[in-house]
């Protein structure tokens, strides 16, 4: 995050130090890490997600993609995206039985357009995948049907 915001590691300990003290976000510790997450019970936690998917052009592709394509059960951004870093292409891990592909890359094309990124998909099927093989910190599930 230094990198990215062009700011010392203090300045960004703070200024998490006071989201979590304000309660928009919840921590914990994994080996000599302190982990941060969203709060999803704090009041603006939809609003900002909101935001951020409109941002990310995630809302277009929950809304243009994933319902028109078929049986999917699960979608996890992965990547760098996925570990806080806004670069490259969007990468993102469909969980489904009979995903249409041609569907699936014609409105690729359109939302790439849209929202300027490129995206990369891959398809898992859900007997194959199980989510205790995943790091919390390289998957971040976007959408689920559940």
């Amino acid at each position: 995050m230094e990198e990215e915001f062009d700011e010392s590691s203090n300045a960004i300990r703070i200024e998490l130090n006071r989201f979590e003290a304000a309660g928009m976000l919840e921590s914990y510790q994994e080996k000599n890490k302190k982990i941060y997450r969203a709060n999803k019970k704090h009041p603006l936690y939809a609003g900002i997600n909101e935001i951020l998917h409109k941002q990310l052009g995630l809302d277009q592709i929950l809304d243009k993609i994933v319902s028109k394509i078929g049986n999917v059960q699960k979608v996890y951004i992965t990547g760098p995206l996925a570990q806080g870093k806004y670069l490259g292409a969007l990468e993102l891990l469909l969980i489904g039985d009979g995903i249409n592909t041609v569907n699936l890359n014609r409105l690729i094309d359109k939302v790439e357009k849209s929202i300027g990124r490129n995206i990369i998909y891959r398809i898992h099927k859900p007997l194959h995948f199980k989510t205790e093989d995943l790091k919390s910190n390289d998957w971040l599930l976007i959408w689920n049907i559940h």
